[in-house]
């Protein structure tokens, strides 16, 4: 028996909620989607993930999150990751570190393992270990109980991204990059049949940097002053992928998902017109 995964692109903010409260119920039903799986580390204003915004998304219809270099940035998340184990921080980041980086559950009777890792460069605030060498291991036990092995990998650089898809191709069923919220256009199923992508995106406003107001970002780039990003609420997209694997943990399919949502503020405008 197959499953199908939804892995969504990094949540920005309240416009990246608003996206996922909108359309994933419906997508969900409508694909059939057993899994999904969803990067909330920018959930809360962009900057980390606190636990309200967490619980709210699990209610939403998200099986599993999880996070970057900004896991931690919440107080409250500190504390509440070791209490659930659907979030899930970085595998590489210290042993003793409140949460866990790996998942082991039952989708369609099928034996599944969800591994979340960081990337080792471009991330000043971060000394882990070797991404690399940890995933060879983390897949290997995985496998030796047959399981269906997924990764998100959180990571700035294309290359390490690439380099961990062809290292595990034929290992993982799918290895889908995360960090820098643009959607790439390199979703493909790999030579041993693992599914993969560059970046899957982010979830919330599409006209925007990154999620938060282009004017704003300008701003800070001309003048070198640090000043709060502004959440954007312009062009509202769920965005993401949608992986199929087979029982032997073969990708047979994977695409990209982007679906149009109205602010709540084109939504009171429609209501009046």
């Amino acid at each position: 028996m197959s499953i199908r995964v939804l892995f969504l692109g990094e949540i920005v903010g309240k416009p990246g909620i608003a996206t996922v409260k909108s359309a994933l119920r419906k997508l969900r039903e409508d694909k059939k989607i057993d899994l999904v799986i969803a990067n909330g580390e920018g959930a809360t204003g962009g900057f980390g993930l606190g636990r309200a915004h967490s619980m709210q998304l699990f209610k939403l219809g998200i099986d599993i999150l999880t996070g970057g270099e900004k896991i931690y940035y919440k107080k409250d998340m500190v504390e509440f990751i070791a209490k659930n184990p659907n979030i899930l921080r970085p595998a590489n980041y210290p042993q003793q570190n409140p949460g866990r980086g790996v998942k082991y559950l039952t989708v369609n009777e099928q034996k599944v393992c969800v591994i979340n890792l960081l990337g080792n460069a471009d991330f000043p605030r971060t000394h882990l270990g070797n991404s690399f060498a940890l995933a060879q291991m983390l897949v290997d036990k995985a496998r030796e109980d047959n399981q269906i092995v997924l990764i998100q990998y959180h990571a700035s650089t294309t290359a390490e991204k690439s380099t961990m898809g062809y290292m595990l191709d034929g290992k993982a069923s799918a290895v889908i990059g995360t960090h820098t919220k643009i959607l790439s256009g390199d979703a493909r199923i790999l030579k041993h049949h693992t599914a993969f992508i560059t970046d899957n995106g982010r979830c919330g406003s599409q006209t925007s940097v990154g999620g938060f107001s282009s004017s704003t970002e300008i701003n800070k780039f001309i003048t070198q002053i640090p000043v709060r990003s502004n959440e954007c609420w312009d062009d509202l997209e769920l965005v993401g992928v949608l992986v199929d694997v087979e029982n032997d943990g073969k990708a047979t399919a994977i695409e990209t998902v982007r679906v149009q949502v109205e602010s709540p503020a084109q939504q009171e405008e429609n209501e009046h017109v």
